[in-house]
């Protein structure tokens, strides 16, 4: 039956050419769309680290002021500390959950080198955004004077550099390995600043120095039910308290949306054009069908006439479809093999493997779905009226 199944595909093979082209480049589409699907939702699957609801980020810029930056910061910090709809106040750097802004930093720990995602924090970024330590002890600011700086680490960065071992206590150097600068005291699971979407990569905070002119981002934590009314409070006092400073103040909870939005919209195009490929090709093995029942009705009466079955003739046509989308996709899976084979775009071989077979089922699916009417009709026709008509 196969053997007969693949002679009658080979013979059509011209007619057939273009079909096997869009089962093809469907597979692939489907292949791809499957994998960044699998993937973003693998990374969705891992915990955000932190809690982003009723928190604020208070973004300051001293423009052309340069004088007591440092002071008029801890001026700022001290008053919103005051206000009784904050909870909580953490300051920091720039790159702030859910910002624009990336900072990285190469560390290094017995000739390793790694690159380590790099936040400056004070003692209060915990209490504010709700990050739970895993090991040891958030840092605080009587620590600051240490030679060394202290500084949290998540369960990425620990393995990258001190695999197994107890990362509490150990000594980080600088990228060159010249320098001890940070002393590593408490672990955190993740810290995924960019949304649930973004890589799990190694991360380490520092404590921040409270002098320092630069780091003026402010987190606050404020009261469920907290409005407008009381923003509008808070940005006239930061700017009667400070001249010539800007004040950007942001709601989290909106700005991991605008990052969700960011990776949802290739995904949401790929969609799109796979959705495209998959009608056109339902379309074109409706008409095939068609057109090959049309063809054939002599042959199918023929076969009735000769006590065929009509579950016979239906699996006949349903199994020469199943043979076209299979010679299709083994020319498709030649390329998919290559991805996790030559470990393109950096991804778990898994995730291809797990998009290749879900690509598979999809199109046998689509194929089946699509030859089933057709291949009815063809079941429904009766012996005596298609001879008379040959």
């Amino acid at each position: 039956m196969l053997h007969h199944l693949i002679k009658l595909i080979w013979n059509k093979k011209g007619a057939h050419s273009l079909l096997i082209i869009e089962i093809w480049a469907s597979f692939m589409v489907l292949f791809g769309l499957t994998s960044l699907i699998i993937f973003n939702v693998s990374k969705y699957a891992e915990p955000l680290g932190f809690t982003y609801e009723n928190v604020w980020a208070v973004n300051l810029g001293n423009n052309q002021d340069t004088t007591e930056i440092g002071q008029k910061a801890r001026a700022i910090f001290q008053r919103l500390k005051g206000y009784p709809e904050v909870e909580s106040v953490s300051r920091m750097s720039d790159n702030s959950p859910f910002s624009n802004y990336y900072n990285g930093m190469g560390v290094s720990y017995n000739k390793t080198v790694k690159q380590m995602a790099f936040y400056v924090a004070d003692e209060n970024l915990a209490e504010t955004l709700a990050i739970p330590i895993t090991a040891g002890n958030w840092y605080r600011a009587p620590d600051s004077v240490a030679k060394v700086r202290p500084v949290i680490i998540n369960k990425k960065a620990s393995e990258s550099l001190f695999g197994a071992a107890n990362p509490l206590g150990k000594t980080i150097r600088d990228y060159e390995g010249k320098k001890e600068l940070w002393r590593v005291v408490g672990t955190i699971n993740t810290f995924k600043s960019k949304g649930e979407f973004a890589q799990n990569e190694p991360v380490m905070i520092e404590l921040l120095n409270e002098n320092a002119a630069w780091n003026k981002t402010m987190l606050i934590r404020v009261k469920p039910g907290t409005d407008a009314v009381f923003e509008a409070k808070m940005v006239h006092d930061i700017t009667s308290m400070a001249k010539d400073w800007s004040v950007e103040v942001s709601n989290l909870a909106d700005s991991r949306k605008t990052q969700h939005n960011i990776t949802l919209v290739p995904v949401i195009i790929s969609l799109i054009i796979s959705a495209f490929l998959l009608i056109n090709v339902a379309l074109g093995l409706f008409g095939v069908l068609n057109l090959s029942i049309a063809k054939r009705r002599g042959e199918i009466g023929l076969r009735r006439a000769l006590g065929a079955t009509g579950n016979g003739i239906s699996m006949q046509f349903i199994g020469e479809i199943w043979v076209l989308a299979t010679f299709s996709m083994l020319i498709g899976l030649l390329f998919a093999a290559q991805f996790p084979l030559l470990n393109v775009f950096d991804l778990q071989a898994g995730i291809y493997l797990a998009a290749i077979a879900i690509s598979v089922v999809v199109i046998y699916g689509i194929v089946t779905l699509c030859a089933l009417f057709p291949s009815r009709q063809a079941a429904m026709i009766q012996p005596a009226t298609a001879l008379h008509e040959e």
